[in-house]
């Protein structure tokens, strides 16, 4: 087996599911930082095996969850799933709670694709962010439909909403043609950003106060080429932590020396985990 595909596969119980957790080896370098990697909405987290690769030649511990209903994470999504954004949310503080054993002493760094970045920002903004040190967030954006360049917004409203009105029909998203099968409160939330600009409310609370609230160190990278979220749309997303000191930066086909879009950066990785790890040796200390 490669050294891109050896980890140990582990779940953590939430809400009567499981959520997939794979753990790679320690590197050599004793307490390094840990980072936790949250994949893009219907990717499998086995998908980032270059990522962890690339992270722990670069000095970092990695461990890669899968999201709610994706990969290893049980059960597929159907009818009968009722979690959204605040359920995603609340999976990375279960999966941080359940690591602690492992992450006590050490920086510890939440690195989210996607769907994982907004659901490890939420997690961060609405559940407390004392228990990382940073957030990297990587081809992460508000898909809102106005941040996209030229007419190409006047396409991404009807295609969204059309999604969601869908996958409230069939009771399910099927994953036909885009994000993989997903629960139908997923892709509500995720179609009221494409509408609105904003999170929605979740479990009572305005969340779009509470990511202003964020104060922790936040790395945000967006990728050349990128068709669904393209640098815009992040900065749409960075506009929004008005509180927390962002590193905003962007991985261009040059840096990686190879062709990159919103997953294949995952394969092209290695110059990205460079700055991933400095970012990480940047960050206070935990005592």
């Amino acid at each position: 087996m490669s050294a891109a595909a050896e980890y140990t596969q582990e779940f953590v119980d939430v809400d009567g599911e499981r959520i997939g957790v794979q753990v790679y080896p320690e590197p050599e370098q004793p307490d390094a930082p840990v980072v936790l990697v949250w994949p893009a909405m219907g990717v499998r987290a086995r998908y980032y095996r270059p990522l962890a690769a690339a992270l722990r030649a670069a000095g970092l511990a990695v461990v890669v969850a899968d999201l709610r209903g994706t990969g290893a994470s049980t059960p597929a999504p159907s009818r009968r799933s009722r979690y959204g954004y605040a359920e995603l949310a609340g999976d990375v503080g279960a999966v941080l709670e359940a690591l602690k054993p492992r992450l006590d002493g050490r920086t510890r760094l939440l690195l989210g694709h996607s769907l994982g970045g907004q659901a490890a920002l939420l997690h961060l903004a609405l559940h407390g962010q004392d228990a990382v040190d940073g957030l990297a967030l990587v081809a992460v954006g508000i898909p809102h439909w106005r941040s996209y360049p030229g007419r190409r917004g006047y396409g991404v409203l009807p295609y969204t909403q059309g999604i969601a009105a869908t996958a409230a029909l069939l009771g399910v998203w099927p994953g036909w043609g885009f994000g993989g099968r997903q629960a139908r409160g997923v892709i509500r939330d995720w179609a009221h950003t494409a509408r609105t600009g904003r999170f929605p409310r979740l479990d009572g609370v305005d969340a779009e106060a509470a990511v202003r609230g964020l104060r922790l160190p936040v790395l945000a990278v967006s990728v050349d080429d990128d068709q669904y979220t393209p640098h815009a749309t992040m900065d749409h997303l960075c506009a929004k932590l008005t509180a927390a000191p962002v590193l905003r930066e962007h991985y261009t086909v040059a840096d990686a020396g190879a062709p990159l879009d919103h997953f294949t950066w995952v394969r092209a990785a290695s110059p990205l985990a460079g700055r991933v790890a400095a970012f990480a040796a940047g960050l206070p200390r935990r005592r």
